[in-house]
Formats: C-alpha cells, structure tokens, sequence
C-alpha cells in the first residue's frame, strides 16, 4: 500500500549509540525526543536499547500510545502542560517542563492526591521567545513554587531555535548555566538538571564549547534524521538514511508550466508563482498537504522537481529524469523534518518498520 514510509531501525540505532556516546564523554545525559516521528513505539525502544534513558515528547497521548505497547521508560514531556491534562501528566510521566505558577498549584493537589512527588523543570526563556520565565524572575518564581507540596524543582532548562530561531550559543547557554546555580542553592536538589533543548546544541558539544554545568541535552532531529538544520549540515558521524517515503505515480502528461485562465489563491489561500519554461512531462504521486509537508520533500532521483502540492496530489517535474516514468511507478524521497512528523502523524501513510539490513 501506498504512499510508505520506511523507517530504518539500525540506522536509528546506529545514531543513537553515536550521540550517546559522545554525551556520555562530557557529562551529558541525552534525552530522547520521539515527537518527530509521533512516537512510533518501534523507534523509542530502538532509543532506549541503544541508550537512551529518557523519552521526550510534547503528547501525553504518545506517551499513553507508548505505554500500551509495553514501553517503561521516563518520559519528560516536553510542552508546558495543559492543566486539563495534569491528571494524565502525573500518571504518565516521570517530569515536565513548566513556566507558570497556577499550573505548579495544580500539581501540587493532583500529585499530593495521588501520594507523588512530581518533578518538574523550570524553563528560562534566554532569548527565543517561547515558553520560560524571564532569567531575573526565575528566583522569584522558584521561591514561590516550593511552598506547593507535591512537586520537586528537579532543574532548569531552556528551548532555543524553535519560535524565534536563535541559535544555543555559549552565551545565552551561560545565562542558562549562572540560572541553574541559583536555583540549585534555593532547593538543594542533588541531581539538579540543567537542560538544553535542540538538535542545534550538538555542535557546541562537539566543538567542546558547552558550558560546564549544562547535564542534559533535549535531542530529536539528529538522530531522527542524522541532520543539524539550525547549522544547515549532515552531522558527518551520523546516518540520514532513517527514513524515506515511497509515493505513487498517478498520472503522467506534458503540460505548460503555467497554468491557463485567471489566478486566484489556491485551497491553502496562498498565491503560487510560476515560471514559464515551456511545455515539461509532468508526474502526479498520490500524496498531498494532508499527509506531508511538500516543501520538505526531497526526491532521490535529484532530476525530479518537486513543483507543487493540493491536499491530495504532489505534482512532480521528471522531463530530465533519464528512465521513462509510467502510471503506477512508484518514487522515493528523503524527508525534513516537518515531513517526517506529518508522514509519521497521518493515518493515510503507511509505516513499515526495517528492522535489519
């Protein structure tokens, strides 16, 4: 059945023991994030044989789809939390990430309720402009937090290079550090946690640039896909054929390359631009926007061009491809990130696991 997502067991694995490995040599712990995959249940016991500890995810409903399928691990949750969802946060998960205090106040009574005390790790907004206290209110924030029974201050952490793309630097990562040491005098926490988010901090680790103090990295993309987009590289000790998808062609026809009539927006509501080139073979696959995110589709065949895409149809250029393409053959791709996870996410897409080589 098509459109297919393959999905690399051994090459996952091979990324994770790399990463690990080299965390390991500074003092870093490596938390597992499977959001990008939606938690395919395969893909983190991959993570956590080849050794991850911690599984991160930003759905509490991953992690009761983890669980079900017979995965034990500790999950961090990796979005601030719902206060709709405490409940299930408690249950399922070993710590979240947190920025308000109304939401500390309600798992206080939830976890009390329920005999726990449940970590969580305070997030310092140090510049990107997501989630997270600003540094000079986080003491105020923590000495407010700890008069709530229930909930443990296990650390501080940070996420950067998501809202407003600023890349982990030294010095943003620092400011992180100067937090935590402040914050760990406050609740004398012997396992206090400084954590950093983002496939983009591996490069600090590697260049041996990461502050001291820094103990736990928050790491999905890397060892998904053996890519560092923040830095625009393939990580060279890592693989990046982890995943690929398989649609099918549909039509195939020589067609101008600019459409004929009056333009409005498309479905999306967004105004395409063509460029006129002539007439040109062109090749439907049947895959869409509803599946996949087509700007980060990547033809193996580096003579197809990726043209455009409705919710159902991918609409490919091949006039340059050297073998004849016909109805019913079936092309490949790499993928990003953001096609992984909707290719992982929908339900028209089917998953086949490789579990050997």
């Amino acid at each position: 059945m098509f459109p297919k997502l393959k999905i690399n067991l051994p090459a996952i694995a091979h990324n994770v023991k790399e990463v690990v490995s080299r965390a390991e040599e500074k003092g870093v712990e490596v938390v597992g994030v499977v959001k990008g995959c939606s938690a395919q249940p395969e893909v983190a016991s991959v993570f956590l044989q080849n050794g991850f500890r911690w599984i991160g995810d930003s759905r509490i409903l991953n992690f009761r789809r983890l669980i079900e399928a017979g995965i034990r691990a500790n999950f961090l949750l990796l979005r601030i939390p719902m206060l709709t969802e405490l409940a299930d946060v408690v249950s399922m998960s070993a710590a979240t990430l947190i920025s308000e205090i109304e939401t500390i106040k309600h798992l206080s009574n939830i976890a009390s309720f329920a005999n726990k005390v449940y970590d969580v790790i305070v997030m310092v907004d140090v510049g990107d402009l997501r989630e997270g206290v600003l540094p000079e209110d986080v003491e105020a924030f923590v000495k407010e937090a700890r008069l709530y029974e229930g909930v443990r201050i296990a650390g501080v952490g940070t996420n950067l290079n998501c809202y407003g793309a600023v890349l982990p630097t030294v010095e943003n990562l620092s400011l992180l550090v100067d937090v935590g040491e402040k914050v760990k005098r406050m609740v004398s926490v012997e396992d206090f946690v400084v954590s950093a988010g983002g496939t983009g901090t591996l490069k600090l680790l590697e260049d041996g640039t990461l502050p001291k103090g820094v103990n736990q990295l928050r790491i999905g993309e890397a060892v998904l896909l053996g890519v560092d987009t923040p830095h625009q590289r393939k990580v060279p000790y890592l693989r990046q054929d982890t995943f690929s998808l398989m649609a099918e062609v549909v039509e195939v026809k020589i067609k101008p390359s600019v459409p004929i009539g009056e333009q409005s927006v498309d479905a999306f509501g967004k105004l395409p631009h063509f460029e006129d080139r002539g007439l040109r073979k062109r090749a439907i696959v049947a895959i869409g926007r509803q599946d996949v995110m087509v700007d980060l589709l990547y033809p193996v065949d580096d003579n197809i061009e990726v043209l455009g895409a409705s919710s159902d149809h991918t609409i490919l250029d091949v006039t340059d491809v050297q073998d004849d393409i016909a109805v019913g053959d079936i092309v490949e791709f790499n993928v990003g990130y953001g096609a992984m996870l909707l290719a992982t996410t929908s339900p028209y897409v089917e998953k086949e696991i490789v579990k050997t080589e």
